[in-house]
């Protein structure tokens, strides 16, 4: 084999090598699990968040376990979070693409709006496995009225493990376990807050 051969060889497995290390793994960080909805308990009122296509699109990649890398859609992933939490407190929820759109906001009839902004981080001290043990998820929210004023700002965050042998082919549990903790939290800051009633 001459050495322009070997060093072609060694070229390409660098490569191969460069693009399995590159990549990364995607999860879904979203949750099935939601707070209580008490028909009796809610606040007859109807509220807004606010969600643009963007952000639904925009793409996090975080450190994962070995040295990869995990890749979800926050936004996407964690909007029915959000939702469930506010539905856990207001009789009507709906959303809106922006607070820009005083128009549509004041279409909406809805009388609160809040605008989350949502920060994750994760990894693993495994030096063998890619999925994160722990998650860690913050949404903090400004709440508007109609016109745009600010009202308050409320903030959930929620820290998820999950260990190797219960992974089970769910390989970002200890995501979905800090989706969870994020939107009963959200739900007990919103109820806390009397300027939110």
């Amino acid at each position: 084999m001459s050495i322009v051969s070997r060093i072609l060889r060694a070229a390409s497995a660098f490569a191969v090598v460069a693009v399995l290390v590159g990549c990364a793994h995607p999860i879904n960080v979203g949750t099935d699990t939601s707070p209580p909805r008490v028909e009796a308990n809610l606040i007859q009122k109807k509220v807004a968040y606010t969600m643009t296509d963007a952000q639904r699109a925009l793409q996090a990649v975080t450190p994962g376990g070995g040295g990869d890398r995990i890749s979800y859609y926050p936004y996407r992933d964690l909007e029915k979070s959000i939702r469930d939490a506010l539905r856990s407190v207001y009789q009507d929820v709906v959303v809106l693409k922006s607070t820009a759109d005083t128009a549509a906001v004041q279409a909406s009839g809805a009388s609160l709006v809040f605008t989350p902004e949502i920060k994750t981080d994760s990894g693993s001290p495994s030096p063998f496995t890619w999925p994160p043990t722990y998650f860690t998820t913050e949404v903090s929210c400004v709440v508007t009225d109609p016109a745009g004023a600010e009202i308050t700002r409320v903030k959930a965050s929620g820290r998820g493990e999950a260990e190797f042998s219960e992974f089970k082919g769910e390989f970002g549990l200890s995501a979905k376990r800090a989706a969870t903790k994020v939107a009963t939290e959200l739900s007990s800051e919103i109820t806390r807050n009397e300027k939110l009633r």
